[in-house]
């Protein structure tokens, strides 16, 4: 785990809470939200896949494995949410 993700867990978590971190995505890590005040991470689906890319053939690989590996696990209370961010136009 990278200090960015460790001063989020110590920042923004109590002492009895948790949050489950997905392997070897730190580099994607962006924040801890809530939903009805369960602490979640979150993660850059964009950065999640391009480090799976680093590894694999093809993009869509990439894609495949990160859908069915790592966004479709469900891990109870804490499970990470992947987002999809917008840029704006300058």
């Amino acid at each position: 785990m990278n200090s960015k993700i460790e001063a989020a867990i110590e920042l923004y978590l109590n002492d009895d809470e948790t949050v489950h971190l997905p392997d070897g995505m730190d580099d994607a890590f962006v924040g801890i939200a809530r939903q009805f005040n369960i602490p979640f991470a979150v993660y850059s689906r964009t950065k999640c896949i391009g480090i799976l890319l680093e590894e694999m053939d093809s993009i869509e690989e990439a894609e495949d494995y990160f859908n069915f590996n790592v966004a479709s696990s469900y891990l109870g209370g804490g499970t990470p949410a992947f987002i999809e961010t917008v840029e704006e136009d300058d």
